[in-house]
């Protein structure tokens, strides 16, 4: 599946929670109906594909290393995260992850997410901008 071309134009939402799980390897298991809504995305496009299907390329790697050091130690990760729709539209959404576990072992993760405030989206930007360019200067 070729990923959309961003645009500049962000799709909000202010109720309901998106739920989404993955196996070990971020691989998407199953998706709620609000993930569906809010990505654009049909349930037969989004199973079985890695979640970052929808990573905005706004989002530094280093973000994404950082929650994935956490979670596999088995511990929750919360941050924000600015997404991609299938659309090209974006959106920002406060996220909350933690490690499923069965008989002791960690079998995959389950991720909550509801709409970032806009305090918090504006007190980041610079954030991820700043790891952005250290990125590109490697």
């Amino acid at each position: 599946m070729k990923r959309p071309e961003p645009i500049d134009e962000e799709y909000t939402f202010s109720d309901g929670v998106i739920i989404s799980e993955t196996d070990l390897n971020g691989i998407i298991t199953f998706a709620n109906r609000k993930f569906l809504e809010i990505s654009g995305y049909s349930k037969e496009e989004l199973i079985g594909k890695p979640h970052s299907i929808i990573r905005h390329p706004d989002m530094p790697k280093a973000a994404f290393k950082q929650m994935w050091d956490t979670i596999e130690k088995g511990e929750e990760w919360q941050g924000l995260v600015k997404n991609l729709r299938k659309d090209g539209r974006y959106y920002w959404v406060d996220t909350y992850i933690k490690p499923i576990y069965k008989e002791g072992r960690i079998v995959g993760y389950i991720a909550a997410r509801h709409p970032a405030k806009q305090i918090d989206v504006e007190s980041i930007k610079s954030t991820y901008a700043k790891m952005l360019e250290d990125e590109k200067k490697g």
